[in-house]
């Protein structure tokens, strides 16, 4: 099997083996229970985004459906997800049930045979898994076994955990529509769908995949973990991956790229942070202090939420000697207080890259990347080329996990509140300066072709 195929299943399996395990209702409903209350004491803030009444009222719901005896861990996530979900914090969620796909997978399980991306509210095919040759990338789908395609997004919807439809269509696109339309209609042998081409209508019949061999074995993930550089034209491009892994060797990666960049002497640097899921503000700031010209922060005010719940994985995992977790302990349980991070100051001028720069951005720019990339705007560090990121730079976000007492089911939530540095609040994500639009995320590269080009009109 490649490498790729290894990854992902390693990334999307992250619930415990419970393997064909069941639940009792009463189980399920005292999770429920417990992950209202959890949410309500440790979320720095639950209803930003949603009045109490409408949360709460939506939980009754989601509680008065659980009818069944005894559930699945699969039945189990949905529901969770479906009040977590309702949050619209995109920080706050119940991660995809990889362990149950990966069994799933392995038992010769099959998937709808399209990839689909999205734009201007309408749904296009970015990958044709089929052995249908006619129903062509590009081509707008209507309609899946009858339901319209906005019928079929209500139902995978409260699957996901999203600040808003933008970023929830983003985050389908991240996950996949066949991973997920498995999830919330299961195994389908045969599908009818509706297509438009031009102002034509046409049907057709397609049959699942296999999961592995037709689906997992021959695609690629929308982000991308790789790191490198390379030459273009009268540019420098760098690509330094997800701000995560191994730090020391992050830094020894931008040092040596930079070393090259300096050296090639070329009056642009384009750095990409496209496909990327973000990370821990360490790397983010030693990759910024290579195109700054005086101290920075990465934001302008950030704030943190304690809680007993907070603390106890504070003290399992981390190092409470170190000031940061130390202002998590000392502080008492439900308070909000800020913490100031030091400025960060640019690498020496001899090693700084003095040219023209850009930043690549577009709506798979999550977490700390879309922070980064504001950063880096406020400050006028660079030009910012691409579209709206999908994550907002101001968010409630560093995420942590704790596990719920019945099921072993892992809940990620938000215990911060950061505000980008020009302290715009706004519910937006990061607006490009030069604004180039990735139709279907695939191979043609529309956002670096396009910024080549104007690069190049100017020489």
């Amino acid at each position: 099997m490649k490498n790729a195929y290894l990854i992902i299943f390693g990334l999307l399996c992250t619930l415990p083996a419970f393997g064909q395990k069941k639940f009792s209702r009463q189980e399920v409903i005292e999770d429920l229970q417990f992950l209202r209350e959890s949410l309500e004491e440790a979320h720095y803030d639950l209803f930003a985004y949603i009045t109490k009444k409408a949360f709460n009222r939506n939980f009754e719901n989601v509680k008065s459906s659980i009818t069944k005896d005894s559930l699945s861990i699969l039945e189990i996530t949905s529901l969770f997800q479906a009040i977590i979900s309702k949050a619209n914090n995109g920080h706050t969620e119940i991660s995809f049930p990889g362990a149950v796909y990966r069994d799933y997978a392995y038992s010769g399980g099959t998937l709808f045979p399209l990839e689909i991306a999205f734009q201007d509210g309408k749904a296009f095919i970015r990958k044709n898994w089929s052995n249908n040759t006619e129903i062509e990338a590009g081509t707008e789908i209507i309609s899946i076994n009858n339901q319209a395609i906005e019928e079929v997004l209500q139902k995978i919807f409260p699957l996901i955990s999203a600040e808003r439809r933008y970023f929830k269509l983003a985050r389908l696109e991240l996950l996949s529509f066949p991973r997920l339309y498995w999830q919330a209609f299961g195994e389908q042998k045969n599908f009818e769908i509706e297509i438009k081409k031009g102002d034509t209508i046409e049907k057709h019949q397609i049959k699942s995949i296999n999961l592995i061999e037709d689906y997992e074995m021959k695609r690629n993930e929308i982000f991308s973990e790789n790191r490198g550089f390379q030459i273009l034209s009268q540019s420098a491009y760098l690509k330094p991956g997800n701000f995560g892994g191994d730090e020391q060797k992050y830094k020894r990666f931008i040092d040596s790229a930079f070393v090259e960049i300096n050296k090639k002497n070329l009056p642009n640097l384009i750095i990409d942070l496209r496909n990327n899921l973000g990370g821990d503000d360490s790397f983010s700031d030693y990759l910024v202090s290579y195109i700054a010209d005086k101290p920075f922060r990465w934001n302008s005010e950030f704030t943190l939420k304690t809680s007993a719940i907070l603390k106890a994985h504070v003290r399992e995992n981390y190092d409470i000697t170190n000031p940061y977790w130390q202002s998590v302990l000392t502080h008492e349980d439900g308070s909000i207080y800020p913490y100031e991070f030091d400025e960060y100051k640019p690498q020496p001028k001899d090693k700084r890259y003095p040219g023209k720069v850009y930043v690549l951005v577009n709506r798979q720019s999550h977490s700390q990347s879309a922070v980064t990339a504001a950063e880096i705007q406020d400050y006028g560090f660079a030009t910012i080329v691409g579209e709206e990121t999908g994550d907002f730079p101001s968010l409630y976000a560093s995420q942590y996990s704790y596990a719920l007492p019945r099921t072993g089911i892992d809940v990620k939530i938000a215990k911060g509140y950061i505000v980008r540095v020009n302290g715009s609040k706004k519910a937006e994500g990061v607006i490009p300066d030069i604004y180039i639009r990735d139709h279907l995320l695939d191979e043609y590269d529309e956002i670096l072709d396009g910024l080549l080009k104007q690069i190049e009109n100017k020489y």
